[in-house]
C-alpha cells in the first residue's frame, strides 16, 4: 500500500518509514510529481493539516497525511499559533521569527508555551486527525545549535535545555510532533489496511 506523507523533507519520510508497518510504502511529494506550494490559508493549525492532506486527495488521488505545526504562547494568547512560520514575515525567517517573539515578551512574566502538531490523515475515505502536545517555556535568550525553528528558545516542561541542545532521539520522543507520529503509527498499526 502506498501512503503519501505531504513533505519534501526526506528525513522526516525516513524517520517515519522505519516506525510504520512494513507493507505501507511512504512517498514524498516529489515521488508523486507535486513540486507546487501547497495552500496553507486557513485559521487553525487543524485547518491547514486538513487542507495539505484534502489537497493530495482531490489533486493527485492518494491516500496521504500532512501535518501542521505553531507554538502558542500563553501571554500572546496563543500567538504566533498558524502564523508561526511567517510570525516576522513571509520571508520565514527562523531568526527574525525568533527575535520578534523574545522582543514581544521582553516584559511579560508569563513565558508558558506549547508547541502543537496536528496530522491529518486521509486514509480510505475517511479522515483521522492525531494532535500532539508539548507544553514547556520560552527561554529569554537564544541556547543551542541543533533543531530549526523556535528550538533554540523553548525549553520544554521538565527539562533545563531547549529543543535546540536536546539529543535528537530526546526531542523526539517528547516532542508534539513525536506524540502525533506515534498516534499515527498506532493508528496505522491497528487499522487493517
Amino acid at each position: 500500500m502506498k501512503l503519501v506523507f505531504a513533505t519534501n523533507n526526506l528525513n522526516k519520510i525516513k524517520e517515519v518509514q522505519a516506525l510504520v508497518p512494513p507493507h505501507i510504502k511512504l512517498l514524498s511529494l516529489k515521488d508523486i510529481g507535486c513540486f507546487e506550494d501547497i495552500p496553507e490559508t486557513q485559521d487553525t493549525i487543524e485547518d491547514n493539516a486538513k487542507q495539505k492532506a484534502n489537497y493530495i486527495k482531490t489533486t493527485y488521488n492518494y491516500d496521504c497525511f500532512a501535518d501542521d505545526t505553531g507554538l502558542e504562547v500563553e501571554s500572546l494568547n496563543g500567538a504566533p499559533g498558524v502564523l508561526s512560520a511567517r510570525y516576522a514575515g513571509e520571508h520565514r525567517s527562523d531568526n527574525d521569527n525568533m527575535d520578534k517573539l523574545l522582543l514581544n515578551l521582553k516584559n511579560r512574566n508569563n513565558r508558558n508555551a506549547q508547541f502543537k502538531t496536528v496530522i491529518s490523515l486521509n486514509l480510505n475515505n475517511g479522515n483521522y486527525i492525531f494532535t500532539g502536545i508539548c507544553k514547556g517555556e520560552i527561554t529569554p535568550t537564544k541556547q543551542g545549535e541543533k533543531g530549526f525553528g523556535y528550538d533554540p528558545i523553548f525549553k520544554p516542561k521538565g527539562y533545563n535545555d531547549t529543543f535546540a541542545q536536546m539529543d535528537l532521539t530526546l526531542k523526539n520522543r517528547i516532542s508534539h510532533r513525536g506524540k502525533a507520529i506515534s498516534q499515527l503509527i498506532a493508528f496505522l498499526n491497528s487499522a487493517h489496511i
